[in-house]
């Protein structure tokens, strides 16, 4: 697993060792940061259930300004602490030890609104619905601002959630991603990307 793009490019990451750790092939992270393209210049990121950092650090790498990681497992944050460290970017980084599902959001999660927040939790156990559904959750993403979710293609999302609706979907594999504007950003727009 390394970094795909910009000032990191090539740079290895520490992975998590374990059968229930699943993180994002570099297939499917590629194919997600092209989608995003340029737009994530000058961003500010929110990486949940972060795993090993590797998105957030992916979209440091190509030019967002800041990125606050988020996980509950103490080890991923190790692992987390260590990329960032790895790719020289304490001072663009956050990381935050907190469990989003058990918890209420907290304060610690950084600064909202963010430019691109992305959601990214264990396959099979309903966290994406719990996590978009979260009292507060819309006010952490930006008016213009993008939501990735990485789900497995059997539990997709299919309809509108939280006052967030699916502008598109992707599917690798076994791997389905969507991306998600708030509502008021789709009015009078064409949805069919």
């Amino acid at each position: 697993m390394r970094i795909i793009s910009g000032k990191c490019k090539g740079r290895k990451l520490i992975q998590i060792q374990g059968n229930d750790i699943r993180p994002t092939s570099d297939r499917v992270r590629e194919a997600i940061f092209n989608i995003l393209g340029p737009a994530i210049k000058n961003t500010k990121v929110l990486d949940l259930f972060a795993g090993t950092g590797a998105m957030g650090l992916e979209a440091l790498s190509r030019g967002a300004d800041h990125a606050v990681f988020v996980d509950a497992a103490p080890s991923s944050c190790t692992i987390i602490q260590k990329n960032i460290d790895l790719c020289k970017m304490r001072d663009q980084a956050l990381l935050v030890h907190h469990d989003i599902i058990c918890l209420p959001l907290s304060k610690t999660l950084g600064t909202p609104p963010f430019d691109l927040i992305f959601v990214d939790p264990p396959y099979g156990k309903g966290y994406v619905e719990t996590t978009l559904g979260k009292a507060g959750f819309i006010d952490l993403l930006a008016p213009t601002g993008i939501l990735v979710i990485e789900q497995s293609f059997k539990e997709s999302l299919t309809k509108p959630i939280n006052g967030l609706d699916i502008y598109r979907q992707k599917k690798y594999s076994k791997t389905f991603i969507s991306f998600l504007r708030k509502e008021t950003m789709n009015k009078g727009s064409d949805n069919n990307e």
